[in-house]
């Protein structure tokens, strides 16, 4: 018989429903009974006893809100009788000990990467088009038409095919045939974003770092770079943050500058001839066997439901506590949800240099999104609360098991490149793109991206392996789920045995044997986050 609730750690005083529950419903509960109060769908939390306005309530063992009213024993919490509240943090209190995970059947396996020559291990082979000013941006868009419809496999649209018929008046649709690719070892992407002039000059500074770090994530072969030539992002300022992460960088790198080059005609053409020729170098590059340790994983959520950080998110921790184990590198980024959780993350700290550095970034991005007229506290999505994510401090608890519980090896901010083997933390915001484009650009080679309601973000240089809190999702979305930990929710599975089966998972879509949804959906998602501005 499956469990009607859960509680997630021995010091909570809330549970969480598994299953539907209707008011006056009876649920024993380890040696006591509870009667429900309210109706109470699934995700959501019920009080474990009664609370008093102030009272202090704990999920996941740290303080998540205080009850806004009195709350019985067996109603369901609302953003209408809690209000977020968390511990406040002013340095490392301690250590915590950490007991890394049996790895012994992983430590000799290998996966096939692409040796870049500066040591790092790419998990794709990609040539790049980006612009570092918006003004080129439909630039990239010719260039991104023309090299898709002559080098890559190319599928027409089914919706295209419908409106051709639609116009043509003829209903019977031809089917649509792929095209073979001209290069079957490369991939060819292209970005465009809204930044590198107006705003302020810091913008375009951070903006030089983000696409510094994807010309030298290992995913990437080389790259083509347009600029326009006036704009506040200088072709130098791009080199220099380039030569800051890597001195001795050797990758392939053409850039054209637009009011240097005369016409879009004569640029353009220059461009098809020089990238092409560069591509073809580009997909004699092979794959390769290589150590586990090489992997670097970001850790993502977003469209969290109130199993997320139940079955996903903890999914995850284990298989960052592996890889790390192993050598590896993981990824903890989306700072708003991390709030709450700042001490055990502090005491978890190596140095406690990075545990002031963390605490430093933690509170220089709350003042500036309480000096824009917003909080920590506004991060829950209109989604998170209907499925039971109520407060800011409920939902970081849950996100925050992402990073499982080995020490934190290093603290980065915004733009920063790893350099460092273990868990690393990254100062991003919250929001599911504007962190996976930026976890990308520091270095990760692989994200593995947790959602209990549906997102389909991908990243146009590394896969996206997306991971439902519930089966429901992944039965609703199978075009987007990669992985379903809804047999956690059920008791079918354990967190380690699901997080061993993950880890496989991610050797096969590091070594091209398997292709993630997002990139069969050909979603290349990429947002640089306008510091302060985000949430």
């Amino acid at each position: 018989m499956q469990k009607k609730l859960i509680k997630v750690h021995p010091y909570d005083n809330v549970l969480v429903a598994l299953i539907n529950l209707e008011n006056g419903e009876q649920v024993n509960f380890e040696d006591s009974q509870i009667t429900l109060v309210t109706d109470v769908k699934a995700k959501h939390k019920i009080a474990a006893q009664k609370f008093e306005i102030g009272d202090r309530i704990i999920m996941y063992g740290v303080l998540v809100g205080t009850a806004n009213s009195i709350i019985e024993k067996g109603e369901v919490l609302t953003t209408e009788n809690v209000k977020h509240q968390s511990e406040k943090v002013s340095g490392k209190t301690g250590s915590i000990g950490w007991t890394a995970p049996n790895i012994e059947r992983w430590k000799d396996k290998t996966f096939e990467g692409y040796h870049r020559e500066d040591g790092q291990v790419g998990t794709e082979n990609v040539w790049l088009f980006f612009p570092l000013v918006f003004c080129e941006n439909r630039n990239i868009e010719i260039l991104k038409d023309i090299f898709e419809r002559e080098l890559l496999k190319h599928k027409v649209n089914k919706h295209q095919m419908l409106l051709r018929s639609l116009v043509s008046g003829n209903e019977e649709t031809e089917e649509a045939k792929d095209n073979e690719d001209v290069f079957g070892n490369i991939d060819v992407k292209f970005i465009t974003h809204q930044g590198g002039c107006g705003g302020i000059r810091q913008d375009s500074e951070l903006l030089a770092k983000l696409l510094a770090g994807y010309v030298n994530n290992p995913n990437v072969a080389g790259v083509t770079v347009l600029s326009l030539g006036c704009q506040n992002l200088q072709i130098e300022i791009f080199k220099n943050a380039l030569k800051a992460i890597n001195p001795d960088s050797q990758k392939p790198i053409v850039i054209y500058e637009q009011q240097q080059m005369g016409t879009v005609d004569e640029m353009l053409t220059a461009v098809v001839k020089d990238s092409f020729e560069a591509i073809k170098k580009a997909n004699n590059i092979q794959r390769k066997p290589a150590p586990l340790s090489k992997l670097r994983i970001g850790l993502e959520c977003g469209g969290s439901d109130g199993f997320s950080g139940i079955s996903a998110n903890p999914t995850l921790g284990h298989v960052s506590d592996m890889l790390v184990a192993l050598g590896g590198t993981a990824i903890l980024s989306e700072f708003p949800e991390l709030c709450g959780v700042e001490q055990e993350l502090v005491n978890r700290c190596v140095e406690e240099e990075k545990g002031v550095k963390f605490l430093q970034l933690m509170k220089a991005f709350e003042k500036s999104v309480v000096d824009a007229g917003s909080g920590f506290d506004m991060n829950p999505s209109p989604g998170n609360i209907k499925d039971g994510l109520i407060t800011d401090a409920m939902k970081s608890a849950g996100a925050a098991k992402k990073g499982g519980t080995s020490p934190v090896c290093d603290v980065l901010d915004y733009g920063e490149y790893v350099t460092t083997p273990g868990l690393n933390l990254l100062n991003t915001p919250g929001n599911d793109v504007e962190s996976t484009t930026a976890m990308v650009g520091s270095g990760a080679t692989v994200v593995l991206f947790t959602t209990g309601l549906g997102t389909p973000t991908g990243n146009p240089i590394a896969p996206i392996i997306k991971v439902s809190s519930n089966t429901e999702l992944a039965t609703k979305m199978p075009d987007i789920i990669d992985i379903d930990t809804g047999a956690v929710i059920r008791g079918d599975k354990t967190i380690e045995e699901m997080g061993e089966a993950m880890l496989d998972f991610i050797i096969d879509v590091a070594s091209g044997r398997t292709i993630t949804k997002a990139k069969l959906l050909n979603q290349n998602d990429f947002i640089p986050w306008k510091r302060g501005v985000s949430l």
